[in-house]
């Protein structure tokens, strides 16, 4: 796959001074997950170091670590590439993250008060109006920041180290389904507040379960005729 143009305004020069390998890193990282570049597109060292400001060497090395982590394809004589993800690699991530956020309902039922409960709505609202005004990039970003509330709220520190680990993949695989799902996802979250503010865990922990399960289906009936 051939270079093209990056994003208009997509990415930013990086400004110094700072750990700079590492911001290189969290730089590409951020924009491969939020598919500012796309699965397959191939990745011109030159062309990312001339876009965020810095040499080759930190891009070089940025790149060798996302190969590692599984983020960028190294290709022998081709050069680097955003990794393709296979139907198999979405299933089971989404899969583990269904485990994760269920448990993490059921746990934030039983111990959230108020607050919690409070800041779960107002970012359900704001997801509502990033559905509305078709903000697909705000609605993504804040389903995020919803999912990793009620994981916070669940209060499990080692479930939250889980969930981190997994939390910038699932946001990876969930920007292509995001305006597919739209308003039913947030319907599915004001459920799911209905539960925990009633101190239902056996209900939260299904409704968790079904609204992961709906973007899981969605995800791999995206490429279906």
């Amino acid at each position: 796959m051939s270079s093209r143009g990056l994003p208009h305004g997509a990415m930013p020069r990086l400004e110094r001074p700072g750990p700079l390998r590492d911001r290189v890193y969290e730089a590409l990282l951020e924009l491969i997950t939020t598919r500012a570049l796309q699965p397959g597109r191939h990745l011109v060292e030159s062309e990312l170091a001339g876009h965020l400001g810095v040499s080759r060497q930190p891009v070089r090395e940025a790149l060798q670590r996302l190969n590692t982590e599984g983020w960028v394809d190294l290709r022998p004589a081709q050069g680097a590439f955003v990794h393709e993800p296979t139907e198999e690699e979405a299933d089971q991530l989404l899969t583990v993250r269904t485990l994760l956020e269920a448990e993490a309902a059921r746990l934030a039922a039983a111990h959230a008060g108020s607050p919690g409960i409070a800041a779960l709505e107002e970012l359900c609202a704001q997801g509502e109006r990033a559905v509305a005004e078709d903000d697909v990039d705000g609605a993504v970003a804040l389903n995020a920041r919803f999912h990793a509330k009620v994981m916070e709220l669940a209060g499990n520190a080692v479930l939250a180290e889980l969930a981190g680990q997994v939390d910038r993949r699932v946001r990876w695989y969930y920007t292509p389904v995001a305006r597919q799902r739209g308003q039913q996802s947030w319907n599915e979250h004001r459920e799911l507040i209905a539960a925990i503010a009633d101190r239902d865990e056996q209900r939260a922990t299904r409704l968790m379960r079904e609204h992961t399960e709906h973007t899981r289906r969605s995800y791999h009936a995206r490429t279906m005729p």
